[in-house]
């Protein structure tokens, strides 16, 4: 990275990512992460307003699949028994 960088005035970026065997999208990748680390920088992800559960229904679907009765079932069959049961939390894939 530190050569291309290097020889960036000299160079265009094809040419010089070619000639290391590195592609672009990797080039401008690397040149927006945090070079300490190494890594892309971590932004939150907003909820979406008005669909999100809230603290309370999470802790709702979490405490139903973790009860004795389904900590061995799939979310799917969670999901049929309680609307066997006429009882909605959420989707199956909040589950």
């Amino acid at each position: 990275m530190g050569a291309i960088n290097e020889a960036a005035p000299l160079l265009k970026v094809a040419p010089g990512c070619a000639a290391l065997g590195l592609s672009r999208a990797t080039l401008y990748r690397r040149r927006t992460t945090d070079s300490s680390e190494g890594k892309r920088p971590v932004t939150a992800r907003p909820a979406p307003p008005g669909r999100a559960l809230t603290e309370a229904e999470r802790d709702e679907v979490q405490g139903v699949l973790n009860s004795a009765q389904f900590c061995d079932a799939a979310p799917r069959q969670v999901y049929a028994h309680l609307l066997d049961d006429g009882r909605y939390l959420c989707s199956v894939s909040t589950m």
